[in-house]
C-alpha cells in the first residue's frame, strides 16, 4: 500500500528535474497529446485513459518527478515554459506557493459544481480544481492492543499519555508529506503558541522519527503486512486509507475488520488539486484534460489506485473503503497561506525540537 511518495515539500529541498525523472513521455505537447505532470505516486488505469484519448482524439503523456515538492518547485521555475500542460498533485500544504508563483491560468472545469465547497479553496478565481482528497492519521495495530487489553489512543492528546510510551513511530517533516502533515495537524490543533510544546511531550513519550512512509510503515509499525514480523511500534502515522488497503492487498479472504485502525482525532486533511499551467502549449487540451479529471470515470478509478477519496460527492467509494474505512468528520486544519507564511519556519523548529 502506498497513498504517495515521501514526498519533499520543504523548499529547502533540492528538486528532481522533470525532464530527467518522466517515465511515460517527454515534456511538451503536439496537436495529437497533451502532457500531464504529476508526482511519482500518480496512478490511473490505463483503459480510463484511453477512454479520454477516444472521446478527445488526445494521447496523455504523463511526465512524473520523485515526489509533489520537486515537481511544484519545477513548474515555477519553468513558469511561462512549462514542461507540459496540466499539473496534479499539489496540496493545500504547497498550494499558496504554487498559486502566489502564478504558474496557473484559469478554468472552470465541467463538473466542479459536484465538488463540494469545502474543498474549493480557490473558488471563484478556478486556478486549480480539486481533484481528490484523503486523511493523514495516526493506525494503530489491532492485534497489539487487543493483545495488551489497552485502548488505542484517539487524539493527538492520548499520544503524549505514559500508557502510549515508546509506540509511535513518525516521518521528518522535512522530508516526507505525511510526516509534514502530521507536524500541521499538532499545528491546527495547538496554534502557534502550543504547537512545540506538544512535540516536546512527544519527544519525552519515546516518539521515533524515520525519513520517510515506506520505512515507517513497512519497516516499524508492527500492523503492517511486512512490520509483522520484525516491526516495534504498533502506532504509525499513515493514512485513513491505510486499513481498507491493508485488506484489498490482504487475499481473498476478507476479515470482519481492517487489522489496523485509525486515530479519528489525529487527522489532517490534503486536499489534491490539478490545473492549466500558463503557457500550454495545448491550452484547449489541457482544459479538456482537467474535465476528465475531475469527471465521473476517472473519479471513480481513483480509490483503488492512489487510495484517496473522490473529490466529486456525487462518485461512491468501493466497497472496501465503506466497510473498513472511516470517516473522518473534523480533521485539524490550517489555512493554505499560513501554511505557506509559516512552513519553512515551522519545519526548522521542528527538526530542531526534534535532535
Amino acid at each position: 500500500m502506498k497513498r504517495t511518495t515521501a514526498a519533499a515539500v520543504s523548499v529547502a529541498l533540492g528538486s528532481c528535474l522533470l525532464a530527467a525523472c518522466g517515465t511515460d513521455g517527454g515534456g511538451g505537447s503536439d496537436g495529437g497529446s497533451v502532457t500531464l505532470v504529476t508526482h511519482q505516486s500518480f496512478e490511473v488505469s490505463k483503459n480510463v485513459l484511453d477512454a479520454f484519448t477516444e472521446k478527445s482524439g488526445l494521447k496523455v503523456k504523463v511526465l512524473r518527478a520523485d515526489d509533489a515538492g520537486a515537481a511544484v518547485n519545477q513548474a515555477i521555475l519553468s513558469k511561462g515554459n512549462p514542461q507540459g500542460d496540466v499539473f496534479f498533485g499539489v496540496d493545500n500544504a504547497l498550494l499558496s506557493k504554487a498559486l502566489d508563483a502564478g504558474i496557473f491560468a484559469p478554468h472552470k472545469a465541467e463538473g466542479l459544481a459536484e465538488v463540494p465547497r469545502q474543498l474549493q479553496l480557490d473558488a471563484g478565481k478556478n486556478r486549480v480544481t480539486p481533484i481528490d482528497h484523503g486523511d493523514v492519521c495516526v493506525n494503530y495495530d489491532r492485534a497489539y492492543f487487543e493483545r495488551e487489553k489497552l485502548a488505542p489512543p484517539k487524539t493527538l492528546d492520548d499520544l503524549v499519555k505514559p500508557e502510549y510510551k515508546d509506540m509511535l513511530v513518525v516521518q521528518n517533516a522535512a522530508t516526507s508529506s505525511p510526516g509534514l502533515a502530521f507536524l500541521l495537524a499538532s499545528v491546527g490543533a495547538y496554534g502557534e503558541d502550543g504547537w512545540q510544546d506538544y512535540w516536546k511531550k512527544l519527544k519525552a513519550n519515546g516518539v521515533a522519527m524515520v525519513d520517510g512512509w515506506e520505512q515507517a510503515y513497512n519497516d516499524r509499525f508492527t500492523g503492517s503486512a511486512s512490520g509483522r514480523e520484525k516491526g516495534d511500534r504498533p502506532l504509525v502515522v499513515s493514512y485513513a486509507s491505510s486499513p481498507p488497503a491493508e485488506v484489498h492487498y490482504g487475499g481473498d479472504k476478507k476479515p470482519a475488520k481492517a487489522p489496523t485502525g485509525v486515530s479519528t482525532g489525529t487527522c489532517f486533511r490534503q486536499i489534491e488539486f490539478a490545473g492549466l499551467l500558463e503557457g500550454a502549449k495545448n491550452p484547449e487540451g489541457g482544459k479538456a484534460l482537467l474535465d476528465f479529471l475531475v469527471g465521473e470515470e476517472f473519479q471513480k478509478d481513483l480509490p483503488l489506485n492512489m487510495w484517496v477519496h473522490p473529490a466529486r460527492a456525487d462518485v461512491e467509494l468501493p466497497e472496501v473503503f465503506t466497510r473498513y474505512g472511516v470517516e473522518v468528520e473534523k480533521p485539524h486544519v490550517v489555512a493554505p497561506e499560513d501554511i505557506e507564511a509559516n512552513r519553512e519556519q515551522w519545519v526548522k523548529q521542528w527538526a530542531s525540537l526534534m535532535r
